[in-house]
C-alpha cells in the first residue's frame, strides 16, 4: 500500500475487523473504501458536499448527504463501533459537542487534529508575526476552512473536561510513519504535525485490545477441546 496517506494507515491500524464504521465527513470515499476493502467494515459516511457524495456512490459505497456540525443527532445512539472525523474537527462550529456525538453513537472514536503548537508554527508566529501557512495549513487565515485550531494540550485539556478517554495516540510529522506517543507529555506539543487520537468515554469499561498472532493478524480464540467420555463401570 505504497503512497497511501499515513494517517489512513494509522486508521486501518486502529480499526477491527468487520466493524460498524461511520466516517464523518468522507470526502470522496478514500478511507472507507480502504476500510471496507482491507478490514471488511460495514461502513457509512456522512459527507455534506455533492461531488463527495456522488464520487462515494459511485464506488459503491453506503454515504447520506449531511453537515457533521448538524446531522449527527440523527443517528442512534451506540449504531457504530467507531467513529472517525479525520482533519475535520478544526473546521466544524462546536467541536466540543461534535466529540459528545461522535461517543454517543459509537463505542470509539477515532480524531486527528493539526497541532498548532508544532514548532514550525511558533517559529512563523515569532519570525513573521502574522498567521502560519504551512504544509498542513497552506490557506490564509481569510480564507481558511480552518476555525478553531488548537494545540495537543488544548486538545488533551478538553478531552479530561468532557470526561473523555484517550486509549491510544500518534503522532504524525513530515510524512514519516506515525510513532505512539503521550500527548501530555510537553515535547510532543513541539515536534507532533498532527495528533491521532483513539478515544472512549471514561463512564464504560476500556475497550479490550483485539489479540494478534506473531504475524500481526487477529487470532481467533481456540475452540473448546470436546469433552472427555466417562467409562462405564463394569457390573
Amino acid at each position: 500500500m505504497s503512497g497511501l496517506r499515513e494517517d489512513f494507515r494509522e486508521i486501518l491500524r486502529l480499526v477491527r475487523p468487520g466493524a460498524r464504521v461511520l466516517d464523518v465527513g468522507c470526502g470522496e470515499g478514500e478511507l472507507l473504501e480502504l476500510l471496507t476493502r482491507e478490514k471488511g467494515v460495514d461502513g457509512q459516511g456522512l459527507e455534506i458536499s455533492q461531488p463527495g457524495v456522488s464520487a462515494c456512490l459511485a464506488k459503491g459505497l453506503a454515504v447520506v448527504q449531511g453537515d457533521g456540525d448538524r446531522d449527527l443527532d440523527y443517528f442512534p445512539t451506540q449504531a457504530f463501533d467507531y467513529a472517525i472525523l479525520s482533519k475535520t474537527l478544526q473546521q466544524m462550529r462546536e467541536p466540543a459537542r461534535a466529540l459528545s456525538e461522535l461517543l454517543r453513537i459509537a463505542e470509539q472514536a477515532v480524531v486527528s487534529v493539526p497541532n498548532f503548537g508544532h514548532w514550525r508554527v511558533r517559529l512563523d508566529l515569532v519570525t513573521k508575526g502574522r498567521m502560519p501557512e504551512t504544509r498542513l495549513l497552506p490557506e490564509p487565515w481569510w480564507s481558511t476552512p480552518n476555525i478553531h485550531l488548537c494545540t495537543l494540550r488544548d486538545f488533551t485539556e478538553l478531552c479530561r473536561e468532557l470526561d473523555l478517554r484517550i486509549d491510544a495516540c500518534s503522532a504524525l510529522s513530515n510524512g514519516k510513519p506515525a510513532r505512539t506517543i503521550d500527548p501530555e507529555r510537553p515535547i510532543e506539543n513541539w515536534r507532533s504535525e498532527t495528533g491521532l487520537f483513539l478515544l472512549s468515554r471514561r463512564s464504560g469499561p476500556p475497550p479490550a485490545p483485539a489479540p494478534v498472532d506473531l504475524f500481526g493478524e487477529v487470532a481467533l480464540p481456540a475452540a473448546d477441546p470436546p469433552p472427555k467420555r466417562r467409562r462405564r463401570a463394569k457390573a
